[in-house]
């Protein structure tokens, strides 16, 4: 509307000085960026500093400064006094690590982010799936604001209103849209790829969020809802072939889709995989590794996956544009990829998650134009460099707690809005002593491989002795 656009240009640009409007940017941006404090050299600190950037950019105001916004129905609505409305919610991405990591550093804006999403559910009548300038595109599956929305009530956020933000999970869940047919998923226990392609990655994905509804409901005293969802978020092992060891599709008479090739590539349809093949998509039960590493045969057999994963360089056929920055079969190009490397922490072999987080931070970040190894998805590729190289990185996302990998600075400090300051400390650590010997919490020996939403919040400070050589192994 021309009188709200005179109004956002009369409050946010009242004159024509451009040095001012630099210098207040300048100081601005100085100030977000300022929330993380680290010591390395000019080098580390131009990426560094050009994820965190990246990781801010977006979601993007959409409400003008008179609290007016297009809503998704097309109507002009308006938010309450100090409310802002936001969109660009490229959620199968950023639920991973940059949410996370927005509870973090920006836990007033997490309050807007929910109230956002949730006021696209009361126009739809479910959570946005990726969202752009207030619509819906449908371009991805699974309904990642659910994990969004609990892990920000799970860790207190303020402002947010439980009872409507439980309503908006609830109803996305059942009430069926574009790639969630709910009353199939609930009829079969999985997604049959005659009915609804995509149906692997979409099983295990919604399993996942299924598994985050049921938290919800648990922390609400909603048993029943709880127990509902808890079977729900179990139905991966429907898909689960115990010749193959691998997640496979199924039809809806519940046979194998043969032939199966754990090499091929899927993109957005057509296909049992998003974006990815079988052997990317098999490490995705967030919610329940203990549960994974049983099917895969157990802890040895786990940790020979894995390997196996990092250091098999067959390339199918038909590969997918999204495939990139590979490490063996791990693509950190792309998001199925991006928890993997922690895994081996849950095998008991730290050093191998060492090994090749550092190998990603260090061969795949640049300081250039081309100084990503795949799409930023709104910030999502940055967050995982920004969280790893803190040291620590959410392997679930709503669990409330940071695997540890390894830190690429010998100081780190995270100020936090509660007023306290997190710190990492690794003054040995280089390009060389990538290796984590022992750890410190407080001053006191920790022989955890996870820390905790709330260590941090209350201000930790974790110490790392770092090695050249593999160190102690200790254990969850």
């Amino acid at each position: 509307m021309p009188e709200n656009a005179r109004q956002n240009m009369e409050q946010e640009a009242p004159h024509w000085d451009f040095d001012r409007y630099m210098a207040a940017a300048d100081a601005d941006w100085e100030k977000q960026l300022g929330k993380i404090e680290i010591k390395g050299t000019e080098v580390q600190k131009e990426i560094f500093y050009t994820a965190l950037y990246h990781t801010m950019i977006q979601p993007n105001i959409m409400s003008d400064v008179n609290g007016e916004y297009m809503a998704a129905d097309y109507t002009a609505r308006k938010v309450g006094d100090n409310e802002t409305h936001y969109t660009t919610f490229s959620l199968w991405d950023t639920f991973r690590a940059s949410h996370p990591l927005y509870t973090l550093l920006e836990p007033e804006r997490v309050t807007d982010f929910v109230k956002s999403m949730i006021r696209q559910y009361e126009y739809y009548g479910y959570l946005p799936i990726w969202q752009l300038w207030g619509q819906d595109n449908y371009c991805m599956i699974g309904n990642h604001s659910i994990p969004v929305i609990t892990d920000a009530i799970l860790k207190g956020i303020p402002g947010i209103d439980v009872e409507k933000a439980y309503e908006a999970v609830y109803n996305s869940s059942v009430t069926s849209h574009p790639n969630s047919p709910f009353e199939v998923w609930e009829k079969y226990g999985f997604m049959p790829e005659n009915i609804q392609t995509q149906s692997v990655s979409i099983t295990l994905e919604q399993a996942f969020d299924d598994w985050c509804v049921a938290q919800l409901a648990e922390k609400l005293n909603k048993d029943a809802d709880y127990e509902r969802f808890h079977k729900r978020s179990e139905y991966y092992r429907n898909l689960f072939h115990p010749k193959t060891k691998f997640f496979q599709s199924k039809n809806d008479k519940g046979e194998w889709i043969e032939p199966f090739d754990p090499y091929q590539y899927g993109g957005n349809g057509g296909h049992p995989f998003t974006e990815g093949n079988a052997w990317q998509y098999f490490w995705y039960v967030p919610h329940n590794i203990q549960a994974l590493m049983e099917l895969t045969g157990g802890t040895k057999a786990f940790e020979q996956k894995l390997d196996t994963f990092f250091t098999s360089n067959y390339k199918s056929e038909q590969m997918n544009h999204n495939a990139s920055g590979f490490v063996g079969q791990y693509a950190h190009g792309n998001e199925p990829s991006h928890h993997v490397a922690y895994l081996y922490n849950f095998a008991g072999q730290p050093w191998k998650t060492q090994k090749y987080v550092a190998q990603v931070m260090h061969h795949l970040y640049f300081n250039a134009p081309a100084g990503l190894c795949g799409n930023e998805d709104c910030g999502q590729m940055s967050a995982w460099y920004v969280f790893s190289a803190m040291g620590f990185y959410p392997v679930n996302p709503v669990s409330g707690e940071y695997e540890i990998g390894t830190p690429l600075f010998p100081e780190m400090r995270m100020h936090l809005d509660n007023g306290k300051t997190f710190t990492v400390l690794a003054p040995a650590v280089n390009r060389e002593n990538i290796y984590i010997r022992s750890v410190k919490l407080n001053g006191k020996p920790y022989d955890k491989s996870y820390i905790t939403h709330q260590q941090i919040m209350d201000g930790a400070t974790v110490e790392f002795e770092m090695s050249s050589e593999p160190g102690e192994i200790w254990y969850r």
